[in-house]
């Protein structure tokens, strides 16, 4: 008995010490994964800005280079984001981010060829293979603003159709909730009026006007206000009373202050 629960109990410890080392691990991973991340993003962040400088503060082979590694790398980098933005809510885009996948290797391998120009001692051997790189550099980012392009479009297509559904559903329930202004309840209150003259002329319906049988007129009552034709139930709220103000159901309405009892 004694051994069995030593056992259990070593089992126990073992069990928790493979957990902790479990989760030792995913955290130092998950904490390494963020600092690639914040070292990768600061990197790319330098070396825009140097490529930015170097396109505006020389002039010549270097200053053409820069320009065209910037251009390269902004359209790159728009279009992919802007794809992995939408591929989440449009399953359709995952052939476009498939694409943009495989031209990306093509821009990688540019930006490689016009960095190692860069340090090349011959310039002017580079300055003639400048149109060629430009010529590529074009080709390269005029495909990537397609895709990113037809991706924004297409989103924007498919808000206008939902919207445009959206406003023809309010538009028939705005004519429902207005029922009362149709035709057939125009009829409906003709034929209620009539109906109702014909129950007051029939027998049993005294004219309002009739004397009682001792020649004398008695005296009306006091006149009712529209508003109060009939007496209240108890609880009853009133037609009048508006919604409390301090319950709000949309974010953009502002809640009312609370009041005070000071």
């Amino acid at each position: 008995m004694e051994a069995t629960i030593i056992t259990i109990m070593a089992l126990l410890f073992l069990s928790f010490v493979a957990l902790g080392v479990f989760v030792t691990v995913k955290v130092a991973k998950a904490a390494k994964r963020g600092v690639d991340r914040t070292i990768d993003q600061a990197r790319r962040t330098v070396e825009d800005t140097t490529l930015r400088a170097k396109s505006l503060g020389q002039a010549g082979v270097a200053g053409e280079l820069a320009r065209l590694r910037l251009s390269l790398r902004t359209s790159m980098r728009a279009t992919q984001e802007a794809l992995q933005a939408g591929v989440g809510e449009d399953a359709s885009l995952k052939e476009s981010l498939d694409l943009f996948r495989r031209l990306s290797a093509h821009g990688l391998e540019l930006d490689a060829d016009l960095k190692r120009l860069e340090r090349e001692p011959d310039r002017a051997w580079v300055a003639g293979q400048l149109p060629e790189l430009a010529a590529r550099t074009e080709r390269i980012t005029g495909s990537a603003d397609a895709l990113r392009r037809a991706a924004r479009d297409r989103a924007l297509k498919f808000a206008e159709d939902d919207l445009s559904t959206l406003s023809a559903q309010i538009d028939v329930e705005a004519g429902a909730l207005r029922h009362w202004t149709g035709p057939e309840s125009a009829q409906g209150a003709t034929s209620g009026t009539t109906s109702g003259s014909a129950r007051a002329g029939g027998p049993g319906a005294g004219a309002p006007d009739a004397a009682p049988a001792d020649g004398r007129r008695q005296p009306a009552g006091p006149a009712r206000p529209a508003g109060q034709a009939g007496p209240r139930a108890a609880g009853e709220p009133s037609a009048i009373t508006g919604p409390d103000p301090r319950r709000t159901a949309y974010p953009w309405e502002k809640s009312a202050r609370p009041e005070t009892t000071t």
